[in-house]
């Protein structure tokens, strides 16, 4: 296969001293701006190192990047449109929800609260639209997945990009730092979390994060908290776990359907948690994220946002003409339709046992996604022909879905790691790595009308070409910043 390469944005390498030193500098800069993270490894809630990050802004065409940006406010337009549409949810999980016990699990709550009526209408969405560069000349650009739950690093994304302002000119190319683009992600997401404590409408309420029992994450997490107590002091935030909301029995609904915990009236539930199984290791904290849905308290997502960042879902908007039925215009469709890659059903029918066949015969030009979030879930290469064959007759492969396999540009950049994490010596090379931009969105709304809808900013996340996945947590990607090329 013919892989493009791009420029890199200065030149390469760098001298054995100048790299050194920039390294040094440049690790400094990441700790001491919060460019970081708890350990995995030797896990200390006093301690943080470096998230990886790239040495340098890895370069992106212009005209992908604004394509990327220019489509978000659809793409959260038809989102939204499907999240209050059961008619295509349930038609889209059907065969999904008899083979996925996790999704079928969050199909039983948005099932229970849709029959009994919806004590809050309204639902905040804080989306990011992943894409790859693709074809010969890696000019257009293809999305991967939208995600619509703990969507990560709109807090640290402008943190790298003005970090790498810093670099270029600290290198001596100042002047290049005009092609790395303002980014506003934080402020942007952080926006659209006062926007919803607003419309719930009490000056006592309280934001409600839901996070991990343990959080590696904390920098990106703290600095939405720290965003929303500068955009407005008076809103009050609290930091709690599923299992610690079921073990300490602190939170229930009021009279009202208010949402209680600690005796405080929760305004907005912020999931950064609970889009995988290990974060319901219980029925009792199902019980609580029902709990949750059935309250008067605006969720992001709610539980139909959730179900509509499923695979599953993405794969059905795919199909030709579905677009027409939540987007209205051509164009929009046209434009919409021009970043989807090629999804494809496994189910039981002539469409699936046609992508299986596809599947095992070519495997390279695939990849097959399972209805997760948070990296490291999805089968590529040979590994695609044996997992297809061992599930060929079984009910569980409509559980997974088949996307085109993007292979996008090389180019050469260097990747900052922690030393004492495994995955890394210690050691900086230049490699060669390929990049995956994210676009942030912002909608705000309810089943009659939005009330906000916004791009708000981007990340870059880079990893070597030799990786097929690449979680940023996980230490295999790298935090990054575009550096726009024409």
């Amino acid at each position: 296969m013919n892989i493009s390469r791009l420029e890199p944005c200065i030149r390469h390498p760098l001298s054995e001293k100048e790299l050194r030193e920039t390294v040094d500098k440049a690790k400094d800069w990441a700790l001491m701006h919060g460019i970081s993270m708890k350990s995995k490894k030797n896990f200390n809630k006093d301690e943080v190192h470096i998230l990886p990050f790239a040495l340098l802004p890895t370069s992106f065409p212009k005209k992908s990047f604004q394509t990327a940006k220019n489509v978000q406010t659809l793409l959260n337009e038809l989102i939204h449109k499907v999240a209050y549409d059961k008619e295509f949810i349930t038609t889209s999980l059907k065969s999904t929800i008899k083979a996925d016990p996790f999704t079928a699990e969050l199909f039983r709550i948005y099932e229970a609260v849709y029959q009994e009526g919806f004590s809050q209408n309204v639902s905040l969405g804080l989306l990011r639209s992943d894409y790859l560069l693709h074809g010969d000349s890696g000019g257009k650009i293809k999305q991967v997945e939208v995600n619509t739950i703990a969507s990560s690093f709109a807090g640290i994304a402008r943190i790298t990009s003005q970090y790498h302002k810093y670099i270029l000119a600290e290198l001596g190319y100042a002047e290049k730092a005009k092609n790395i683009p303002e980014n506003n992600s934080l402020t942007g997401f952080c926006n659209g979390l006062v926007e919803a404590w607003k419309i719930y409408n009490n000056k006592e309420a309280i934001i409600l994060f839901i996070v991990e029992d343990v959080t590696y994450n904390i920098c990106d997490q703290r600095f939405h908290e720290f965003e929303i107590r500068r955009l407005n002091p008076d809103i009050k935030i609290i930091r709690r776990s599923l299992t610690s909301l079921v073990s300490e029995h602190t939170i229930k609904l009021g009279s009202n359907k208010e949402l209680i915990v600690e005796n405080m009236i929760v305004a907005v539930v912020y999931y950064r948690s609970g889009y995988q199984l290990e974060a319901y290791p219980t029925v009792q904290e199902w019980d609580t994220r029902l709990l949750i849905e059935r309250s008067r308290a605006i969720k992001c997502p709610s539980i139909q946002y959730h179900l509509a960042g499923t695979k599953k879902v993405q794969q059905s908007l795919a199909q030709p003409s579905v677009l027409k039925k939540f987007l209205k215009d051509k164009e929009s469709i046209s434009r919409v339709q021009e970043v989807f890659a090629g999804l494809y059903t496994l189910d039981f029918n002539d469409d699936g046992e046609k992508a299986v066949t596809m599947a095992i015969n070519e495997p390279s030009k695939f990849v097959l996604k399972p209805q997760r979030e948070g990296g490291g879930n999805n089968i590529y290469n040979d590994d695609i022909k044996t997992c297809l064959n061992s599930m060929k007759n079984k009910k569980e492969r409509t559980a997974w879905i088949l996307m085109d396999r993007i292979y996008p540009p090389l180019q050469s950049n260097y990747l900052i790691r922690a030393a004492q994490e495994p995955i890394s010596e210690g050691n900086v090379s230049l490699s060669d790595v390929v990049a995956e931009l994210g676009i942030y969105g912002v909608i705000v709304g309810d089943s009659k009308q939005i009330i906000l809808n916004e791009e708000v900013g981007h990340i870059l996340r880079t990893k070597s070409s030799t990786e097929n996945e690449g979680g940023i947590v996980a230490g295999v990607g790298a935090l990054d910043s575009p550096y726009l090329i024409s």
